[in-house]
């Protein structure tokens, strides 16, 4: 597998996959981001998801890929470090926000910043129609918050604090991505990467979870955590895991941006799970998202 995901680097056949994977992982950090949020405490939610992860990421780690080599368990451990502060500020954000608010803007201060960092580390340019299309598709996106801010009929009075948060988050997701893009193109093997990233960055917020839940007045049942913790895993193994592939077939930037359409999903998702409004105004601002992604892709 690594050897053809090796050939097909730098080909036309590697961009296409690359835009697939792209809007695979919009589609599943949509449903990730639902199963975070959901009907239980993010934190442990979080915390189900990440320990799902760390025990079915450990014999794939340990013993199906090569183990890394040399600076890459430097890079490993600055991706422990920079997606535990993010973790905490979706978790925090969540605590606080509305799921259709405060995801769109996390997912649209993201790409602006990756943008701008993928020009500063991996020389990326972006042709003038490409640069419309961002503005499109951020327009879309954060009026897509806007609006959603405006009609919301419960948890006014934290949401400001939860957009501040979803601000700060949104550029440690450009942060995360740039990084993580990094990472993967200085691993030989990108599977290498992908199974270890997912095992070291797993270990903090289980134990997080733990305590929070021992504290707590009225704990949850386990077993439904539980199940949403491996559901939760195996949508973040497609969604980080497409991304970051993504970004070592195709350019960073572009990878990023696509992604980002997944506010298209979640207002899809928080309608029909969340039972969260949608009307034609949220399908119009749909829409620009929709095509601001188009351009992006037709553009290059």
């Amino acid at each position: 597998m690594s050897e053809w995901f090796a050939a097909i680097e730098g080909t036309p056949a590697g961009e296409q996959l690359a835009l697939m994977l792209a809007l695979l992982a919009a589609f599943l950090h949509a449903v990730f981001g639902a199963l975070q949020k959901g009907r239980h405490d993010p934190w442990l939610s979080r915390g189900a998801i990440d320990a799902a992860l760390f025990f079915l990421s450990m014999p794939v780690a340990l013993f199906l890929v090569p183990w890394p080599e040399g600076n890459v368990w430097f890079i490993l451990l600055g991706a422990i470090v920079i997606h535990f502060v993010y973790k905490v500020g979706m978790a925090l954000a969540y605590s606080r926000g509305a799921f259709t608010v405060v995801y769109p803007v996390v997912r649209g201060t993201g790409p602006l910043f990756t943008v701008i960092g993928a020009w500063l580390i991996f020389g990326e340019s972006f042709a003038p129609m490409q640069w419309f299309g961002i503005a499109i598709l951020l327009a879309g996106i954060f009026g897509l918050a806007v609006y959603n801010m405006i009609f919301i009929e419960t948890g006014r009075e934290t949401l400001i604090p939860a957009l501040w948060l979803a601000v700060g988050t949104g550029a440690l997701v450009a942060i995360y991505t740039t990084y993580d893009a990094y990472g993967i193109r200085a691993t030989p093997n990108p599977f290498t990467f992908l199974a270890w990233f997912f095992f070291v960055t797993a270990i903090d917020f289980p134990i997080i979870a733990a305590l929070r839940w021992k504290n707590m007045t009225h704990r949850p049942p386990l077993q439904p955590l539980l199940w949403r913790g491996v559901i939760g895993a195996l949508v973040a193994w497609g969604s980080f895991g497409s991304v970051m592939l993504a970004t070592r077939l195709g350019k960073v930037g572009e990878a990023a941006v696509l992604r980002e359409t997944s506010p298209v999903f979640a207002a899809v998702i928080g309608w029909l799970v969340l039972r969260e409004t949608v009307g034609p105004r949220r399908i119009a601002l749909m829409s620009l998202i929709a095509v601001g992604a188009v351009l992006v892709e037709l553009g290059g």
